[in-house]
């Protein structure tokens, strides 16, 4: 198989081996820090996005606001029902990882000994990155941008051929995408219920619960001033 990517009869290993070279030729800290982006990093940048797109959303607050932090709690479920999916195919399919395969590898992540097809870490950036494009195109711009940069990273540090890469977005995609609105439908009047009470209105909306602080407020200086009144009737 290793001759394929010399023949250039494989354009998934010719370009396995393309983008896995440029390992050899960067400083060791280099990789190190790639190793942490691939492997923990950008997991984490995806998280930190729609925590940061739900902070944007509830100070905006608005007639939307329900529906929108439906869509971010959505997010990070695709994610999760993504990576089930992923459980039969990638039982189904046995790919083993491409270092198993293929000579030569600079390999920067030990350790895998499960299958390689399809890519777990590009199914739930992609999975979460789409999904927050539902919410809020900016950043879900953002977030796909970083499921990208994932999938790359998978390809670099040796773990993953190209279409394991290619086959995780749309895995995530689809997912995403063909299940948000049966998701939408049980999440939006959820969220609108938690917008609308007294304990968790915040969640979703900073402006709703300002809103609902002044009526209260107001409702108990309504009730203060009959009883202000009658005492100063009583002093007279």
């Amino acid at each position: 198989m290793a001759g394929l990517a010399d023949s250039g009869s494989n354009p998934d290993v010719n370009l396995l081996y393309d983008i896995n070279g440029l390992a050899k030729g960067t400083p060791r800290w280099f990789d190190r820090v790639m190793e942490y982006v691939g492997e923990y990093g950008l997991l984490l940048a995806m998280v930190l996005l729609v925590v940061g797109c739900w902070w944007s959303v509830r100070r905006r607050g608005g007639t939307e606001a329900a529906a929108t932090v439906a869509a971010l709690v959505w997010a990070p479920l695709a994610a999760v029902v993504a990576v089930l999916v992923n459980v039969p195919i990638r039982g189904f399919v046995k790919r083993p990882r491409p270092f198993l395969d293929h000579q030569g590898l600079e390999v920067l992540v030990t350790g895998k000994t499960d299958y390689s097809f399809v890519s777990d870490h590009a199914t739930v950036t992609m999975a979460m990155g789409v999904a927050l494009f539902v919410a809020n195109r900016r950043f879900g711009l953002v977030g796909m941008a970083l499921a990208l940069f994932e999938g790359f990273c998978r390809v670099y540090l040796g773990v993953h051929y190209p279409t394991d890469v290619v086959g995780g977005f749309a895995l995530g995609t689809a997912v995403a995408l063909l299940l948000s609105p049966p998701a939408m439908a049980l999440l939006t009047p959820l969220l609108r219920a938690v917008e609308a009470s007294a304990w968790g209105g915040w969640l979703v909306s900073a402006r709703s619960s300002r809103v609902r602080r002044d009526e209260t407020e107001a409702d108990h200086d309504d009730a203060r001033e009959p009883a202000s009144a009658e005492e100063r009737d009583l002093a007279a």
